[in-house]
């Protein structure tokens, strides 16, 4: 009897002790499994832009995106948050933790133009952020549909001189509208200016007729040139693209002061690390590198301009004061 009770007492403690086995393992997978997620999740870039998903900004950023991940060897995610000429984007990676792992992907109007013209910003560009790359710079490009009337540059700025004109642009203080009025001021011409809300709808009655002329990116226009939809009668920027070898600039054409460069670069929340800063900037100087991005700059017209996180902040500053002084000077608010 003794024996028959003993040997059950060892099997039950045996399949006691098997089981006891088994939920520390599987406990120990769980906790090691949720370990996982959480480093995964913590390991992961986000690339937040102020524009919709489909556009020149997010094109940019998805391959910028990509070529990130394979650089920092974990996940990196473009967040569209559009909306407030950028201040939605702005505001949002503005308020987060300042770890370079969420950045903000901004054209110049965010950073350099909202400032001058909107009196009160939920965010501050030079207080808010530290500026990390420059990634591209987009010249502006003077264009007329297929059928206009101007078969040059010089026929287009003649009007503008002795009748006047009308000039399509992507909304009030986009940098459209700043090539507008630098050309207007160069030429003591007459010029109606007819914001609209984006780029798209601009082209669209720039090469249907409903008006004389765009002043638009180059990566944006390419596609309509390419197709003989518009005609580029100028560059507005100190050399011709290498797209568009046979398109003289501004300067060229004797209209001097029209340099309009729509750049986008990369900025980290302020109080981002030194060295966090300085290793993003390596590692975008790498990305800018890449055959992925070369290809990208050749058939758009960009420009791959990596920086110093300085020269960035530099460009940054003289930016303001430019666009800040036309703004002033010709007192343009959102409201014309």
């Amino acid at each position: 009897m003794f024996h028959l009770l003993y040997g059950r007492v060892v099997k039950r403690l045996s399949a006691t002790n098997l089981s006891i086995s088994r939920l520390f393992k599987y406990s120990a997978a769980a906790v090691l499994g949720a370990a996982a997620v959480s480093a995964q999740a913590q390991n992961t870039t986000s690339l937040v832009v102020a524009f919709p998903a489909g556009g020149p900004a997010d094109s940019l950023a998805r391959i910028v995106a990509a070529q990130l991940e394979k650089e920092l060897k974990h996940p990196v995610l473009v967040e569209n948050k559009p909306g407030g000429n950028g201040a939605i984007a702005a505001s949002y990676v503005a308020r987060a933790r300042p770890d370079g792992q969420t950045l903000f992907l901004s054209s110049v109007g965010a950073i350099s133009i909202n400032p001058a013209l909107y009196p009160k910003l939920i965010y501050d560009p030079i207080k808010d952020f530290a500026p990390v790359s420059l990634l591209v710079s987009v010249p502006e490009v003077l264009v007329v549909g297929a059928k206009s009337p101007y078969p040059d540059a010089k026929a287009f700025v003649a009007k503008v001189k002795n009748d006047g004109l009308s000039m399509a642009s992507s909304g009030v203080g986009s940098m459209p509208h700043m090539a507008v009025v630098q050309l207007k001021l160069s030429t003591k011409g007459k010029i109606l200016h007819v914001p609209y809300k984006g780029a798209a709808p601009a082209i669209t009655d720039t090469i249907g007729g409903q008006v004389d002329g765009f002043i638009g990116d180059v990566s944006g226009l390419m596609p309509h040139i390419q197709s003989g939809k518009a005609k580029a009668l100028a560059i507005a920027a100190p050399k011709r693209s290498s797209v568009l070898p046979d398109v003289p600039t501004f300067d060229e054409l004797n209209i001097p002061d029209v340099y309009a460069n729509n750049w986008y670069g990369v900025f980290a929340p302020k109080g981002t690390p030194a060295d966090t800063v300085t290793t993003l900037n390596a590692v975008l100087a790498k990305v800018l590198q890449t055959p992925e991005l070369k290809a990208y700059a050749e058939t758009t017209g960009v420009e791959l301009s990596p920086t110093t996180p300085q020269a960035f902040a530099d460009l940054v500053r003289d930016d303001t004061k430019k666009w800040g002084d036309l703004i002033r000077a010709e007192g343009i608010t959102v409201d014309n």
